[in-house]
């Protein structure tokens, strides 16, 4: 017996760089992106920092005819800057603000006014059936080397979406997450969000580590600040862009359903038969490039439990849809293998340490905050008051009218994030310890 069905998918996903008014020729390299998506054939297209929502219309008119489905996402006060793209019809979507996304004092970074979010759809695909796509950027500020509470708002962004992935693999649906993570292959939070959400990421699946440093591109899919880009180069680098020439800060990760204990009929499953780094020219004709970031593309084979074969991406990396449906003759099936979480004992402890850090540290300045409110609120300022002495007032008002909602509202806001993060992952490092442990749980008292 023989039936036709779809054999592959082929993923996309690229930070834009589309803040308007900010962004350097934002116009001509959205125009850009969107010619190049319409000349591809990819199946899912998930793009981060598409701010504007007529920018996201250029490209959905673009796209209306290759994939037909998509979903713009809003978030924060400024957007989430979050939307996909999908040849497969959309039965549902959901986004989920990060509970902390740094300080509204930090207004170049923007981080907190956008709403860091990871934002989802749920596809109907002919072959897996309900997939669930995630699109996500997370946290920015402080690097491989930055302070520990800045590192903590990305680990609580980096647990906060393996649960969601977690959540939907135990729905039994598949997941495809792709986007910024804004941290490289070896940090914690990407270990956090591979190992408890049981997440392959397609690039490591696809690429030996041991490549010639020269061809960083190619050998560490390195995506942000790398010299070939022009909006990178001359810039200013840290120790790990230094080293490797740039960074790899942008992922597409997959993983199979949490299978049934006793199923009558095992599942077809993900396997990263390529991944690339592109869009690293410059956009043609035109002397900069289509981003701050390069983009990455993900192919992902559909490995059937009758199928033992090692499927290989064709040389030239493209292929038309008509090809990715193709009759597969059934034969003896084969027992697929259970995915479960392991983030260890150890990283949940390492991500424990950083996380009270950041706790003491939002308390302090809560304090510190709320200290100059009250300073600024015991001026007292004659009636007969010159021009100076009124402007004076305003500006005590302002600062003390901002330094009570950063301290109070804001200090409170993050504090009890973390506490509630803290208390999660405490709970999670007991369960999985080997010899368990007696005691209450960790509490840090306001």
């Amino acid at each position: 017996m023989s039936t036709t069905v779809e054999t592959r998918i082929d993923v996309f996903s690229l930070n834009c760089w589309g803040l308007k008014y900010v962004s350097k020729r934002r116009s001509e390299r959205i125009q850009a992106i969107a010619r190049f998506l319409e000349s591809s054939d990819f199946d899912i297209v998930a793009l981060q920092e598409l701010w504007v929502y007529a920018d996201y219309e250029i490209v959905r008119s673009r796209l209306s005819k290759s994939l037909p489905f998509s979903k713009f996402f809003y978030s924060g006060a400024l957007g989430a800057g979050l939307a996909i793209f999908s040849r497969f019809p959309i039965v549902a979507a959901a986004i989920h603000p990060y509970s902390l996304n740094g300080s509204p004092l930090d207004v170049l970074g923007g981080d907190w006014f956008v709403g860091k979010a990871a934002a989802s759809i749920v596809i109907r695909h002919p072959t897996l059936g309900q997939v669930q796509v995630f699109n996500t950027h997370l946290y920015a500020k402080g690097g491989e080397g930055g302070a520990e509470q800045h590192r903590a708002h990305r680990l609580v962004n980096a647990w906060e979406f393996a649960k969601l992935a977690k959540q939907a693999a135990e729905l039994g649906r598949y997941v495809i997450a792709a986007g910024d993570f804004n941290s490289v292959p070896t940090s914690l939070p990407m270990t956090v969000i591979r190992e408890h959400a049981s997440l392959s990421d397609a690039w490591e699946g696809t690429h030996p580590a041991s490549l010639a440093l020269h061809c960083a591109v190619e050998a560490y899919g390195v995506t942000a600040d790398s010299p070939l880009n022009t909006y990178s180069a001359g810039k200013s680098l840290d120790v790990h862009a230094r080293t490797f020439h740039g960074k790899r800060l942008d992922y597409i990760l997959f993983r199979d359903p949490v299978s049934p204990l006793a199923s009558a009929a095992p599942p077809p499953t993900l396997v990263a038969a390529d991944a690339r780094v592109l869009l690293t020219d410059t956009v043609p004709g035109l002397p900069f490039s289509y981003s701050d970031h390069f983009g990455v593309s993900a192919t992902l084979h559909i490995r059937f439990p009758w199928d033992g074969s090692n499927h290989t991406s064709p040389d030239d990396g493209h292929i038309t849809t008509a090809q990715k449906q193709m009759p597969l003759a059934i034969s003896t099936p084969f027992t697929p293998t259970r995915v479960s979480a392991k983030l260890t004992a150890a990283d949940a402890a390492a991500v424990l340490g950083s996380l009270v850090t950041c706790y003491h540290h939002a308390h302090a300045c809560a304090k510190r905050h709320l200290l100059i409110f009250g300073f600024t609120g015991a001026g007292r300022f004659p009636p007969q008051a010159t021009p100076f002495v009124v402007l004076g007032s305003a500006v005590f008002t302002w600062l003390g009218t901002t330094m009570f909602y950063v301290g109070f509202v804001h200090g409170r806001w993050e504090v009890n994030a973390l506490l509630n993060v803290i208390d999660e992952l405490e709970l999670y490092r007991k369960s999985v310890e080997v010899v368990p442990t007696t005691g209450e749980l960790m509490s840090i008292k306001p």
